[in-house]
């Protein structure tokens, strides 16, 4: 292995997103599609042309990207579909398939909600893109990042290791729509902590939620879990 000498004293720094930490990388145990993600971050997050977007052949001609995904005999190109295909499928980047005079172009945009929308005018015509086409019958994923943790950062702050694992045990208790509607609630009241949030999900879970579509009996061995628990002194019968 060859030794680092050491980061020079005028050193650019490459923007990541904070969510990456926490959402993300603990997530992530592919090689490949750890290098890939990071790849993109550095090309499409300081990008300057609108809509933000890098193709297929611009990642498979850099060569420091290749380089990084040359893994026992498989080829790079090979190496980089793979790592490209699982970050579409978790959620990190969204993707398009257009054409080029009769060529497959495939394009690839960091899923933010700005991103979503802007596919969406693509597929409706409402946007084109300089010498591009929409490709028929192409696959699009526009889903939106749910996780619980990018929902905690961009709602009420920073993450801490603490509420890390209450927000892990909420996603395993409650319906991934419940904790959406509780960060937005939370907003809503200018409530902006995880105590009010989690306070809203415990009082959906006993009492049920308003619009009646879900009612779980979480741990109902317990009918005084919430009542005995840490957000207990927040209750009433």
């Amino acid at each position: 292995m060859k030794q680092f000498t050491g980061f020079p004293i005028k050193t650019e720094y490459a923007p990541v997103p904070a969510a990456f930490f926490s959402a993300l990388l603990p997530e992530i145990t592919d090689i490949a599609e750890l290098k890939t993600t990071l790849h993109l971050f550095r090309i499409l997050i300081p990008m300057k042309r609108r809509p933000c977007f890098v193709t297929y052949r611009e990642l498979a001609s850099d060569a420091n990207l290749l380089l990084g995904l040359c893994v026992g005999n498989t080829q790079p190109e090979e190496t980089l579909r793979r790592a490209l295909d699982m970050a579409v499928k978790r959620g990190t980047i969204l993707y398009l398939a257009l054409d080029r005079d009769g060529v497959k172009e495939e394009i690839y945009l960091l899923n933010t909600k700005q991103n979503s929308d802007t596919i969406e005018k693509i597929r409706s015509g409402e946007l084109r893109l300089p010498h591009l086409e929409l490709k028929q019958g192409t696959e699009v994923n526009t889903e939106p990042q749910s996780n619980i943790f990018t929902l905690y950062e961009e709602n009420i702050g920073l993450l801490t290791p603490m509420i890390a694992e209450d927000l892990k045990e909420a996603e395993k208790l409650y319906p991934e729509s419940w904790i959406k509607d509780a960060f937005k609630e939370a907003v809503k009241a200018n409530k902006r902590s995880w105590r009010f949030v989690a306070f809203l999900l415990e009082r959906w879970a006993t009492e049920g939620k308003r619009d009646g579509t879900y009612q779980r009996n979480l741990k109902a061995t317990d009918p005084d879990k919430f009542i005995k628990g840490k957000y207990g002194h927040l209750f009433q019968r």
